[in-house]
């Protein structure tokens, strides 16, 4: 067996997912090897073991190999809405609780390789501004909805989307140690703090 083939084999070892997470895994070495702009989708789904129609199935190109579902994205922070309140921060308060969900330990090696290709390409980084709109446009939706009033509900949902963004920034640094959940909670003081 050729030292490919068992760097291959080592690899679909590894792979305990489906399809989709396949393509994440290939797609995440190629680019970090050989830089987002020089990888093609056939070469994703060939590394992947998959053809590049399966490749369609999942992603719509392959900016979207790095990012989740903008549903699931959504559902993780709406999934910690509180029941009731109308208190803006109390409620945004529950909203990162759900968005900690996303992060545990084991995706922060993924997760740190995942941003050094996105800082690298202005594209991905554009991309990924315009699913953090979305999500804060989503927040204050549902924020109005509990009865908070637009203008406030909308500065709410901006400032959990920049609580999220900051301390994923801090939890994907190098030497970084403590939970997702810790340095959001952390942050969110922080701001809280700055607005009194």
């Amino acid at each position: 067996m050729s030292v490919p083939d068992i760097t291959m084999m080592r690899i679909m070892g590894r792979w305990q997912g489906g399809a989709s997470e396949r393509l994440r895994e290939a797609a995440l070495g190629l680019f970090t090897t050989q830089g987002y702009d020089g990888t093609t989708v056939a070469e994703i789904a060939a590394a992947a073991g998959l053809t590049e129609r399966t490749f369609f199935r999942h992603f719509a190109d392959k900016r979207e190999v790095l990012f989740v579902d903008q549903d699931e994205f959504e559902r993780a922070f709406l999934g910690g809405l509180p029941e009731s309140g109308d208190d803006p921060m109390a409620l945004i308060s529950g909203v990162l609780d759900g968005a900690a969900t996303l992060f545990p330990e084991e995706r922060r090696p993924w997760s740190r390789a995942r941003q050094a290709v996105i800082i690298a390409n202005i594209a991905l980084q554009e991309r990924e501004l315009l699913k953090l709109s979305s999500l804060a446009f989503a927040l204050t939706r549902a924020l109005t909805s509990r009865g908070v009033d637009a203008a406030s509900a909308a500065l709410a949902a901006e400032s959990a989307v920049t609580v999220f963004r900051t301390a994923f920034a801090v939890w994907v640094a190098d030497g970084e140690k403590r939970t997702f959940a810790d340095i959001q909670y952390s942050v969110f003081s922080r701001l809280r703090a700055l607005l009194r």
